[in-house]
């Protein structure tokens, strides 16, 4: 159990600085105006999530799922994150961009892990 709890300590440690650097890099790249950092990792993160849990399961690999998924994954995607740039988008008036930000950042995310795991499947075949 400690060994598990230190890989997934570990994991979150590379997830979140992956996710500030993400985060500084889209912010010196488009502004800051649009959470663009948080949909950028919450959508890559999905991806990757889906091309993790094919190559787990058809490789028998989820020993390091408490590092790679819950650890690396789980510290590098936001969603508390997102929840709260959704909330600061509408009560800064934007409630359209707040509801655009909202739909993409779902509808973006399940869309790329359907289609990290459809590719990882057809890589794998």
């Amino acid at each position: 159990m400690l060994q598990t709890l230190l890989a997934v300590a570990a994991g979150g440690a590379i997830g979140a600085s992956g996710r500030y650097l993400v985060n500084v890099t889209t912010g010196r790249m488009f502004g800051l105006g649009f959470p663009y950092g948080t949909i950028t990792v919450n959508v890559l993160g999905s991806f990757l999530m889906g091309a993790l849990f094919v190559v787990m399961a058809r490789k028998g690999g989820t020993a390091l799922a408490p590092f790679l998924m819950t650890g690396v994954l789980g510290g590098f995607t936001t969603f508390s994150a997102f929840s709260l740039d959704a909330l600061t988008l509408f009560e800064r008036g934007q409630g359209g961009t707040a509801a655009v930000y909202v739909v993409l950042s779902v509808a973006l995310s399940l869309l790329a892990l359907v289609v990290g795991a459809f590719l990882t499947r057809m890589v794998m075949a």
